[in-house]
C-alpha cells in the first residue's frame, strides 16, 4: 500500500508538535495528504537509467568495430624498426587508398558525444517527473538550506524521500465490518534512495557542463577549419605548423578526425614518422623540425 504525509505537518516542530516531518494525527482530518508511491520504483528506474546511459557506448562500439586499435595496433616504441616501418607504411597505405571514406566515422562519434548530452538533459527531466517534480530544484534547495540551524531547517529530501510516514490498513473487525488503523511506518531504503539521488543531481550538472563544452569544441572542430592545424599539433609538439597546416587542408573532416585519434593512440615520436610518410605518399614537400 502507498503511504502518505500531510505536507502542512512539514512546517511543524519535530518533537513539540508532530512525531516526524509530515506526519499529522488523525484530528486534523481536512489536511491534504501527499501519497508516496515512487519510492517502490527507484532500483527499476535506476537501472532503466544505466542502461540508457550506456546506449551511446553501444552505438559507437558497433560502428567503430575496432578501427582505431587495428590501425594503432603495434605502433609502440618497443617493437623493433622494421615493424614498426612495416606497419607505419601499411597505415598510410590504408590512409592513401581510403582516402574520403571516415566521414561517416567521424561524425558518428559526434552523434554519440551530442546523445550522451541529450541523455543527460532528458534524465534529468525523467527523474524529475518521476519524483513528482521535486527533482530539478533538489541539489539548489539542499545547498540553500545546509547552512541553516538543525531545528530551523526545512529539509527538501526529507519531503522528497521521507523516513517515518503515515499507513492505512484495512481489516475485518469483530462484527464483520471493515475496521481501519492508522499506524506509522518506516522507509529506511530512503535513507539509501536520497543519497543516490543527491549523487545523481550533482553528478548530471557536471556532465552537462562538460558536455556542453565538448558539444561547442567539436563544432569548431567542424566548422572552423584554421582551427585543426593548431588542434593537431597540440598532440605532437615536434610536428611543425606547416606539417599540420598542409595535412589538415589537403584531407576531409572524416581522414583528419582518424588522424587526430591517432596521435592520441601512439607515440610522438611514431606519430610524426607516419605524418612524415604519409604526407609524402600524397606528394607533400614538408619541412618537420
Amino acid at each position: 500500500m502507498s503511504t502518505y504525509v500531510m505536507p502542512t505537518g512539514f512546517d511543524k516542530r519535530v518533537g513539540t508538535e508532530v512525531v516526524a516531518p509530515g506526519v499529522i494525527g488523525d484530528f486534523e482530518i481536512n489536511v491534504p495528504k501527499k501519497y508516496y508511491t515512487y519510492y517502490q520504483w527507484a532500483c527499476f528506474v535506476l537501472f532503466f537509467q544505466a542502461i540508457m546511459c550506456y546506449i551511446p557506448r553501444a552505438i559507437w562500439k558497433m560502428r567503430e568495430g575496432g578501427l582505431l586499435l587495428q590501425l594503432a595496433g603495434g605502433m609502440n616504441p618497443f617493437t623493433t624498426s622494421e615493424i614498426r616501418e612495416t606497419k607505419i607504411r601499411t597505415l598510410v597505405h590504408y590512409m592513401y587508398m581510403h582516402q574520403g571514406t571516415h566521414n561517416l566515422y567521424a561524425f558518428t562519434y559526434w552523434f554519440c558525444e551530442l546523445l550522451c548530452l541529450v541523455n543527460v538533459v532528458g534524465q534529468m527531466f525523467l527523474i524529475n517527473t518521476f519524483l513528482d517534480g521535486q527533482f530539478l530544484s533538489f541539489g539548489s534547495q539542499l545547498l540553500r538550506t545546509s547552512n541553516e540551524a538543525q531545528e530551523d531547517r526545512y529539509d527538501p529530501l526529507i519531503y522528497v524521500f521521507p523516513r517515518m510516514t503515515k499507513c492505512s490498513f484495512y481489516y475485518y473487525g469483530a462484527g464483520g465490518s471493515i475496521q481501519n488503523a492508522d499506524n506509522l511506518c518506516l522507509l529506511p531504503q530512503n535513507v539509501i534512495s536520497e543519497k543516490v539521488y543527491i549523487f545523481l543531481w550533482f553528478w548530471y550538472i557536471i556532465l552537462m557542463v562538460l558536455l556542453g563544452i565538448l558539444v561547442i569544441y567539436r563544432l569548431v572542430i567542424l566548422l572552423v577549419p584554421s582551427a585543426r592545424p593548431y588542434l593537431l599539433r597540440a598532440r605532437c609538439s615536434s610536428m611543425s605548423h606547416k606539417t599540420a597546416e598542409i595535412v589538415s587542408e589537403n584531407v576531409d573532416i572524416g581522414d583528419w578526425w582518424l588522424l587526430y585519434s591517432l596521435a592520441r593512440n601512439v607515440q610522438p615520436i611514431i606519430y610524426n614518422e607516419l605524418i612524415q610518410e604519409f604526407s609524402q605518399r600524397m606528394g607533400f614537400k614538408i619541412g618537420l623540425l
